[in-house]
């Protein structure tokens, strides 16, 4: 294992990089939604509807919801399964999970919320037919283990689910470089009160695989079958992989 991690454009010790994504996320937890709104106008509600109508799963299905946050996709997934389904939404994060729980409650919504870290489930091996995290991965300190785990919940012929940020098309990755390093931070300290975390957020994008790359990565953790969707020329990827 490395000794550094990567935060942002810094590297750290993968044990630092834990504590600092959560600081990150506890900061933020109380206006995440509003600026996801502001930040992507919108948008990222159409992404998320993308991914569940992708995902296949079925009413009666069985969902893990990874780094769930506050709960958009769950209540999705919630939805598709109906009654005879089930969700779980987890976080590493206790105050995103405290307030993805409460939003879901508010919604007359009863899911499982458990606290977990994506590189030890507290699941039982093929429990899952689907497994999704949205924006969640790049958080991730070790990815090849998270992904490897999301491979062990899922029963054959389950489906895994990554929604993230990723490598724009080329003749936008100016405009959308000086968004992301101009426009996010200063949004981020308006809303929220924070500009640091929200420049970390747009470091981080920078510093995840880009499409083919997580395409093999996923590969490499077993699934089948990979395959990626990229919206709004790629600024969003979804990747999407079987087990068999």
């Amino acid at each position: 294992m490395s000794e550094t991690t990567d935060f942002g454009f810094e590297q750290v010790p993968p044990q630092d990089k834990a504590r600092r994504v959560r600081g990150v996320f506890e900061s933020v937890a109380a206006k995440y939604d509003l600026m996801n709104d502001l930040m992507s106008g919108g948008l990222h509600r159409l992404w998320k509807r993308f991914a569940v109508a992708a995902s296949g799963v079925r009413a009666g299905g069985r969902v893990l919801d990874v780094a769930g946050g506050t709960a958009d996709l769950a209540r999705l997934f919630a939805e598709r399964v109906g009654p005879t389904g089930s969700v779980i939404l987890s976080d590493i994060n206790a105050a995103m999970l405290s307030a993805g729980r409460d939003r879901l409650l508010n919604q007359g919504r009863l899911v499982p919320a458990v606290q977990c870290d994506a590189e030890a489930l507290p699941f039982a091996t093929r429990c899952f037919d689907c497994v999704c995290i949205g924006f969640g991965l790049r958080n991730v300190t070790n990815k090849e283990v998270a992904l490897a785990e999301m491979r062990r919940v899922l029963r054959p012929g389950g489906v895994a689910l990554i929604l993230e940020f990723s490598q724009v098309a080329e003749p936008l990755r100016p405009v959308y470089d000086w968004y992301s390093f101009n426009v996010l931070p200063r949004l981020g300290k308006l809303v929220a009160g924070d500009e640091a975390s929200y420049r970390y957020l747009a470091e981080s994008i920078r510093m995840h695989p880009d499409q083919p790359t997580l395409r093999d990565l996923m590969r490499q953790a077993g699934f089948d079958r990979v395959e990626w969707f990229n919206l709004m020329a790629g600024v969003v990827a979804l990747h999407r992989g079987y087990v068999f």
